[in-house]
């Protein structure tokens, strides 16, 4: 069962930013995730909410989604994540596959 990372980010350093960006995305795809969406522009339709950038990844199941989060290979990039933006992350289950 699919299962997604659903990311709400501040970037307070958008300089430094950018080398998240470049370091997490080769492990997102090492542990069989995607994007589907990450910083595209974003309407509040209902609610208070006002993210400033989404970030949405799917992964093939909770426990490589977990697994990604959680690697070494990732540990770089998130501190670097934690020092240039503020974040809310969760890990979202999906729906099985339709026939």
């Amino acid at each position: 069962m699919p299962a997604y990372v659903i990311a709400d980010i501040e970037v307070l350093d958008p300089v430094e930013y950018e080398d998240y960006k470049r370091l997490a995305a080769p492990t997102v795809a090492q542990f069989g995730g995607r994007y589907l969406v990450r910083g595209g522009a974003v309407e509040t339709i209902e609610g208070e909410w006002q993210p400033q950038r989404i970030v949405v990844i799917e992964f093939p199941s909770m426990e490589q989604a977990r697994a990604w989060y959680y690697s070494e290979a990732y540990t770089h990039a998130r501190a670097i994540r934690h020092r240039t933006a503020r974040s809310r992350l969760i890990f979202v289950e999906g729906l099985p596959p339709t026939p």
